[in-house]
């Protein structure tokens, strides 16, 4: 084997972790690009159309992240990641050169971008967990959601310095510009290793162990190399002995629950309706043009920012359980609320409900926003690690989906208020669940997680079993 130059550990570390920012900042440079767009092909009345091209990145990420999953083992987490850089790159330039009124182009070449945006969400996260030591693998989670909150800060800022162009040319190179980050991602990642693991997936256990030396100690390189064997043969042998019937099985149902319904809450819970459409929801609270209230996304960028930092500070200091309860009843009453003293208040400061939506986002940032991929990370066994985190994966994008999609329908034809005092009831729901269906990870190994759902099962055998003796 060819003698490879050793590549800094900060350098692979950073640039693993760059796509986060590629994936953020394609979440939110529709929030700008929407308003000039609306008006150039004048769309003000048509929320189908409006929900499917600012929805469709979502739709084409249900299946990007699934195929980036299958791809990876097969081409490696290093290509994939380049292909996807490709990707995002080409769909961003073709998103550009929309020809005038071409809702359905624009729809299209945006489900194509969806591909790539679905495969960096899987792959970034994949990546940097099997590049890092496991002393630092517990703050990954964070580190990525800050990775995407500072692309989505950095749009919503790009956004904002191109707002006094001429219209037509504004959102395109608004949307244009998202090439940008995806060609340096390409370029940084052409320098980076591949997995340790996934070398030692293909029996390449020289490669394997001259990227561990880049980035570990000399005396932990071999050590390690014999966990990640041992760790794939575990997982190659459970994988054979799974199927997705395998998920709803008696013995792991509880858990597979609770983590697809955390990812599936996430979205439902409308914090994305915030992301993409807050200028939009400013101009119907105030009647003031969606495209003069582009300082909002920057103040909701900033708030995403700190909590994603603050989630780093306090995340192995308090349970999951309790940081999700604090935060979904807060992101509750932060949408309910506004429909209340709307109703008691009908001359209420009109900019009230967007004071709302930014105690919302606070609290949104560093509960729920990053600690649905911890739990998801933590909470389902080996044998069924793989298939239930792509399922969990892909409830999440649906939810995503469905909200960028519903929302300006559902806007057009209720009161605002009302719209969101729906979502302030899902978030609601969202906390019984958390209370009633999840057990607690934190500090709990893998092992005694899965304990608690077979615990949980025979909890509920034990009562059916008692009800059906009652009765007979």
């Amino acid at each position: 084997m060819d003698k490879v130059k050793k590549i800094p550990s900060g350098f692979i570390y950073f640039f693993g972790s760059f796509g986060g920012i590629l994936f953020g900042y394609d979440i939110g440079v529709m929030t700008g690009a929407l308003p000039f767009l609306q008006h150039d092909w004048a769309l003000q009345n048509q929320a189908g159309i409006v929900g499917w091209i600012t929805s469709a990145v979502m739709f084409g990420a249900i299946f990007g992240g699934a195929l980036a999953g299958s791809m990876s083992d097969k081409l490696g987490r290093r290509k994939m990641i380049l292909i996807s850089s490709l990707v995002f790159a080409l769909g961003s330039i073709l998103s550009a050169f929309a020809p005038n009124d071409g809702q359905y182009y624009l729809i299209v070449v945006r489900m194509f971008l969806g591909l790539a945006v679905g495969a960096a969400s899987a792959l970034v996260p994949a990546y940097m967990s099997e590049m890092s030591p496991a002393r630092l693998r517990g703050r990954l989670s964070g580190i990525n959601q800050t990775m995407i909150v500072s692309g989505m800060l950095l749009s919503y800022i790009v956004d904002y310095l191109l707002k006094g162009l001429p219209e037509q040319l504004a959102w395109r190179l608004m949307l244009g510009l998202a090439a940008v980050p995806a060609i340096i991602l390409f370029l940084g990642v052409l320098k980076l290793p591949e997995s340790p693991r996934f070398l030692v997936l293909n029996n390449k256990l020289d490669e394997a162990r001259q990227v561990l030396s880049f980035i570990r100690p000399a005396n932990e390189v071999e050590t390690e190399l014999k966990t990640i064997q041992d760790t794939a043969n575990d997982e190659n042998k459970a994988e054979k002995n799974t199927s997705l019937k395998t998920l709803l099985s008696g013995k792991y149902r509880y858990l597979v629950v609770a983590g697809v319904g955390v990812a599936a809450f996430q979205q439902f819970q409308g914090a994305n309706a915030i992301f993409y459409y807050i200028p939009l929801i400013v101009e119907k609270a105030t009647g003031n043009a969606a495209s003069s209230a582009l300082m909002w996304p920057i103040i909701q960028g900033i708030l995403l920012v700190l909590g994603s930092l603050l989630f780093l500070v306090i995340a192995d200091k308090f349970n999951r359980r309790t940081l999700l309860t604090l935060g979904g009843t807060v992101m509750g009453l932060s949408f309910i609320l506004p429909a209340i003293l709307n109703m008691l208040m009908p001359n209420m400061n009109p900019i009230m409900i967007v004071v709302f939506l930014s105690i919302y986002v606070a609290f949104y940032s560093f509960t729920w926003a990053p600690l649905t991929w911890v739990i998801v990370g933590e909470i389902f066994p080996l044998a069924i690690r793989g298939r239930a985190s792509g399922v969990a994966s892909s409830f999440n994008w649906i939810g995503s989906f469905l909200v960028g999609l519903l929302f300006p329908i559902m806007t057009a034809t209720m009161p605002q208020e009302a719209v969101f005092a729906i979502f302030g009831v899902i978030c609601i729901l969202g906390v019984l669940f958390i209370r009633t269906c999840v057990p607690e990870t934190k500090g709990h190994t893998l092992e005694e997680i899965e304990e608690q759902g077979t615990h949980h099962k025979n909890k509920k055998d034990t009562v059916s079993a008692e009800k059906t003796a009652t009765q007979d």
